[in-house]
């Protein structure tokens, strides 16, 4: 038997954790985990760049998809940038060297990044 059950979260619910240093600096807030929640085959949340914030380019073996929900920037995939904007839905091939940036200005730069993993801890960041 499955102990697998709806989650339903706000982003309001879930504690941010900031990454400022070589990987970048941005926060992120990761709202379905099975690590956390009773849920699988599932993990996503949402990531905000202030002006200036990055990502800073990195691969993993997992294929991810990002979807800006505000704000604007420069992703850059295998080397090929690409100006992002609110609605822009993004694919990310497995071990696709792959980073962001918000260099648009001062309004924030927010996407929700999604995994086909149960959680997050299966997705080993391999920054260039």
């Amino acid at each position: 038997m499955s102990n697998l059950a709806p989650v339903v979260r706000t982003e309001n619910e879930v504690a941010a954790e900031v990454w400022n240093d070589a990987r970048g600096r941005l926060s992120f807030k990761t709202l379905i985990d099975g690590d956390i929640t009773t849920t699988a085959a599932l993990t996503f949340g949402t990531a905000t760049l202030e002006g200036g914030d990055w990502l800073s380019p990195h691969r993993h073996a997992q294929a991810e998809i990002y979807f800006i929900l505000s704000g604007s920037g420069l992703m850059t995939i295998d080397g090929v940038g690409h100006q992002v904007s609110a609605g822009t839905g993004i694919f990310i091939p497995g071990n696709a060297e792959h980073g962001i940036v918000n260099s648009e200005g001062a309004a924030p730069l927010k996407f929700l990044y999604a995994f086909a993993v149960d959680g997050f801890s299966e997705v080993v960041y391999i920054f260039s």
